[in-house]
């Protein structure tokens, strides 16, 4: 994915609550998640080309 940057995010509990119990079901980070979902958005509108030397997993997640 290349280089990664640090930022502030501002999310309402209502959304961050259900980030956690998202991620929690999907055995990742909070921070892994929401990568996961900016990535997933990206794909599917159109505006981040998937990878070719990267395999997706069952679960939508790259497999190195």
């Amino acid at each position: 994915m290349g280089e990664k940057k640090s930022f502030a995010l501002r999310i309402d509990s209502e959304t961050m609550k259900a980030i956690e119990k998202w991620a929690a079901d999907e055995f990742r980070s909070v921070n892994g998640q929401i990568e996961w979902m900016l990535n997933k958005s990206l794909k599917d509108a159109g505006r981040l080309k998937p990878k070719a030397d990267k395999k997706e997993d069952f679960n939508g997640t790259q497999a190195d």
